[in-house]
């Protein structure tokens, strides 16, 4: 189904399959940050330990990610693209081969490590299918982009469900022949993409950080996406907790049920990247992120009923996600030859306000459980709202500034 209907798109210089086997290959890469989330009480009981500690993995993993955005993505500028995520792919197989038989549970905090080191292969694709569109630039990165949002919502549903039938190290197992299947794809399907950068790796770091005082853009669009990822990242880790407890007392493979409610708001995302080619980027972001707002509201008033959890999954991902691909699509409109180091700069932020936020999350759930849980949420949440806020006075303060003055006699 999904084949006829991007097949059919004229996605200006790529064809429907390749979009396809790009959103796929993203999709299965990061996926493997969030399988640890509904598995933690599985990990907890194989290592005998606490809830504090096993969380611990899920923010390792998305550090390992920051890292990886900030120093190995802005390659996808020095280096030919394709090959440098086929490196990538081939290393995270072996990586994720080996927490199949890590014995202890440093090793575990080792490997998540790796592991989202190596999934930026993921971000790699994104700016390059930005660099092979043309002005279909924000539906096209939507795309992809929703192939990365389905993967971190299909994770918790697929761990949590190989987890209950298998074990916890299956997920790992059967991930690594997924991320072996996506190469193949990559490989036999996708053009090389020349390197537009030529200093050296030094000089490369050092441009990327440039891109931070060259677009205030840049800058905004990056807080505003940390906030949101961070709210994100916070309630998914938490929510684990949450469902396994009374008065629910669910099982993993029931509360990884909750990230097929999500995968809906996923669905939304090209339709925001084409309010993003449209010139719209700040009532999008406004829009979504007061959907936002109303799902934490949701929860924290109706803590223990589990329809309104159902409703506000739906709208808090609807939220978050459309949040994101405007984003997205509004940076790659900046800078064409510099692709993957604004990319650097926006997903860095990104994935380190999500890191900060799980941290978060599991902190507030241990010194408070669920009402301090939602307060912070609400924090997160509130300060978004403020920063697209003060985007809405910039904009006006630039029309005034443009406005043609009236000569007066």
């Amino acid at each position: 189904m999904f084949y006829r209907i991007f097949a059919g798109m004229n996605t200006e210089g790529l064809s429907g399959k390749q979009l396809i086997i790009m959103a796929i290959a993203a999709g299965v890469c990061v996926a493997n940050i969030y399988y640890n989330q509904p598995i933690l009480h599985e990990i907890a009981a194989t290592f005998h330990a606490t809830e504090g500690e096993v969380g611990v993995i899920s923010v390792l993993a998305q550090a390992g990610y920051g890292l990886g955005l900030f120093f190995l993505t802005p390659l996808g500028d020095k280096t030919d693209r394709k090959k440098l995520i086929l490196i990538l792919q081939a290393i995270l197989i072996v990586v994720l081969l080996g927490m199949c038989y890590t014995p202890v549970l440093s090793g575990v905090y080792g490997v998540s490590l790796l592991t989202g080191l190596l999934a930026v292969a993921a971000q790699v694709i994104l700016p390059m299918a930005a660099s092979l569109s043309g002005n279909n630039k924000g539906r096209n990165v939507g795309i992809v982009f929703t192939g990365i949002l389905v993967g971190i919502l299909a994770a918790r549903v697929f761990s949590g469900y190989i987890a209950s039938v298998l074990s916890w190290r299956y997920v790992y197992g059967i991930s690594a022949g997924m991320v072996f299947i996506s190469a193949l794809m990559i490989q036999t399907s996708l053009p090389n993409v020349p390197a537009r950068f030529s200093g050296n790796y030094k000089q490369l770091l050092q441009s990327t950080l440039q891109q931070i005082g060259r677009f205030a853009l840049l800058r905004r669009t990056a807080l505003l996406g940390a906030l949101i990822f961070g709210a994100f990242c916070s309630f998914w880790t938490t929510l684990t907790f949450h469902l396994s407890s009374t008065p629910f007392n669910y099982q993993t493979s029931t509360i990884g049920l909750f990230g097929i409610l999500a995968i809906g708001g996923a669905l939304l995302a090209p339709v925001f990247g084409k309010l993003a080619d449209k010139g719209n980027p700040l009532r999008s972001q406004f829009i979504s992120v007061t959907v936002l707002i109303i799902s934490v509201v949701m929860i924290k008033l109706f803590p223990y009923n589990i329809l309104s959890f159902i409703i506000a999954v739906l709208l808090l991902d609807i939220g978050v996600q459309a949040t994101q691909i405007t984003n997205i699509a509004t940076i790659y409109s900046l800078d064409e030859a510099a692709h993957s180091r604004i990319n650097t700069v926006y997903m860095t932020s990104y994935f380190l306000g999500g890191a900060t936020g799980t941290l978060a999350g599991v902190q507030c759930w241990r010194i408070g459980g669920w009402p301090l849980v939602t307060w912070q949420l609400l924090a997160w949440s509130v300060a978004a709202l403020a920063v697209v806020l003060y985007g809405y006075r910039v904009q006006s303060l630039q029309r005034l500034n443009t406005a043609p003055v009236s000569n007066k006699k």
